[in-house]
């Protein structure tokens, strides 16, 4: 995959100004920056939720940012996303929302209703074994803790079948043990099914933990592209600015403490019972 001089303006404000990066084999990438450095909005226009105002994000010879339709929507299937708030059906069971991952490659009449194959259901209980919550199947969504409803949103993402996998802050709002638990999770999927994963990450102790690469953005701008082990004093100020930030990023231990998003991030075919 390459991304090609992604841009996206908002008004006068660019949150995302000429990002380029190639990925030329799978990958564990974190992106890591202040608030408001550009970090969700990128991973937001790679999914296409969030239209860029230029550049290209070119696989096999195509650009992703040009697909309609049809074609958009399996590269959406394709490079599956994970938000922060989980984005489940609090009061359907589990497996339910697992399989809601297969939605994007059924027909209209059949994702209208909701018609899942006995090897879908099937499926849908191995990658919940997979993470370990297998047990929590026939519950209720919102009977789960947060860091059981994080698997249960991965255990969704693996039955599109991604080739790549993009995290939103997947663990800013779970306590420490519960974000340890989702960050060997993706990193397990990255190793056994070879498959990408950019990751945005509150802290840079978990990228230096958990991601090969690191991506450093900083009004917008990519200022670091490089291996974990380069996180030096000196890169880390030049990707969080003030001395104060810097000191915050080094030693945070709370993975908890960012503002909560809106949930509104991804609609449903399926209306809660």
């Amino acid at each position: 995959m390459q991304v090609i001089g992604v841009t996206k303006a908002f008004g006068q404000t660019l949150a995302v100004n000429d990002v380029s990066f190639t990925v030329e084999k799978p990958q564990m990438i974190g992106v890591i920056g202040r608030s408001g450095a550009g970090k969700s909005t990128l991973l937001r226009i790679i999914n296409r939720l969030t239209p860029a105002t230029r550049g290209q994000i070119v696989i096999d010879g195509c650009d992703a940012l040009q697909l309609k339709g049809k074609a958009m929507r399996a590269w959406q299937r394709d490079c599956a996303m994970i938000f922060q708030q989980f984005n489940l059906v609090p009061r359907l069971e589990v497996v339910t929302n697992v399989m809601l991952g297969r939605l994007n490659g059924h027909s209209n009449l059949k994702s209208l209703f909701s018609v899942f194959s006995r090897g879908e259901i099937e499926e849908a209980l191995e990658a919940l074994d997979r993470l370990g919550i297998a047990d929590q199947a026939l519950k209720r969504a919102e009977a789960l803790s947060g860091g059981q409803q994080q698997r249960v949103a991965i255990a969704r993402a693996l039955m599109q079948h991604p080739k790549m996998i993009l995290a939103d802050e997947p663990i800013a709002s779970l306590d420490p043990l519960s974000a340890e638990v989702v960050m060997k999770s993706l990193r397990e999927i990255h190793e056994r099914d070879g498959l990408t994963v950019i990751c945005n990450l509150h802290t840079l102790d978990t990228a230096r933990t958990y991601c090969e690469r690191v991506i450093g953005m900083l009004h917008g701008r990519m200022v670091y592209d490089g291996p974990a082990e380069g996180l030096t004093k000196d890169v880390v100020r030049d990707i969080y600015g003030a001395e104060q930030d810097l000191d915050e990023a080094v030693t945070s231990t709370s993975l908890g403490d960012r503002p909560a998003q809106s949930a509104a991030e991804a609609s449903t075919l399926v209306t809660a019972v």
